[in-house]
């Protein structure tokens, strides 16, 4: 059994992968509705100490949300470099300013990238795409159509990491692009999306062919049943976005998007 096998039996595998995403969308709308650091910083110590409890291994928590930690910083010095200046200003130079208000909402902004994308992201470790759609399908009622063609897309995502290695095995075989990096890269990269398309385009035909985009009644193989315990991963989330406001609020640094 491979560790993300191992991690979706664990205390996550069998809640309803609807709940897991309740849960991670009860904190984004909490976090998007100000700009502060203390209600970023907040959910992110609640959601480390949550975290801690679920066992996963800290490798595996590194390796997947590694684009997480660099985008977040690299967001909060775009925030610094070209935020909203106020208070005051420690260095000027072109479009570039750096003061009080810009830092401030640097961090804030580098917090809530974290706040947000770590728990999306270790969520949907423990998410098997199957059943996924089961819970979208059966639990939010949404279109057999959309759900099966979003489940047929997802299982072909897996695919592009082995396609991405032929492309290079054969286009080295060729001697294509064997100087050059940006060159082999681009190349490779509009490959590898000419396949896709043609792989897509195939799938969806098959798809059809089968009767899968008939306008009827669909059954489905696995019930898909939102528990008690999927209730509460849901209202977990909804405490933890409700925890970081009233923080940031008694702090008085809570700051609504778009007021003034």
């Amino acid at each position: 059994m491979t560790v993300i096998a191992a991690y979706r039996a664990g205390p996550l595998g069998g809640v309803n992968p609807v709940a897991k995403f309740g849960f991670s969308l009860a904190i984004t709308l909490g976090l998007l509705l100000t700009i502060d650091w203390v209600s970023a910083a907040v959910a992110l110590a609640a959601e480390l100490v949550l975290l801690a409890f679920v066992g996963l291994p800290p490798k595996l928590v590194v390796v997947r949300t590694a684009p997480v930690w660099i985008a977040a910083p690299l967001a909060g010095l775009t925030a610094v470099l070209y935020g909203r200046t106020s208070g005051t200003v420690y260095w000027h130079w072109s479009l570039i300013e750096v003061s009080d208000g810009s830092i401030a909402l640097g961090a804030a902004t580098a917090l809530r990238v974290l706040a947000i994308g770590i728990p999306a992201v270790l969520l949907f470790v423990t998410i098997d795409p199957t059943d996924l759609a089961d819970g979208l399908a059966q639990v939010l009622r949404l279109p057999a159509r959309f759900v099966l063609g979003g489940l047929a897309g997802l299982r072909l995502v897996g695919l592009f990491i082995d396609d991405w290695r032929a492309l290079g095995l054969a286009r080295r075989a060729r001697g294509v692009a064997d100087h050059g990096a940006v060159r082999r890269f681009l190349g490779q990269a509009f490959a590898l999306l000419v396949l896709s398309i043609r792989r897509g385009s195939k799938l969806a035909t098959a798809m059809e062919a089968r009767g899968f985009g008939a306008p009827v009644p669909r059954t489905w193989a696995r019930p898909s049943v939102f528990r008690v315990r999927d209730w509460m991963v849901v209202l977990l989330g909804v405490g933890v976005a409700l925890l970081a406001t009233g923080v940031a609020i008694a702090a008085g640094s809570w700051n609504l998007v778009g007021a003034s």
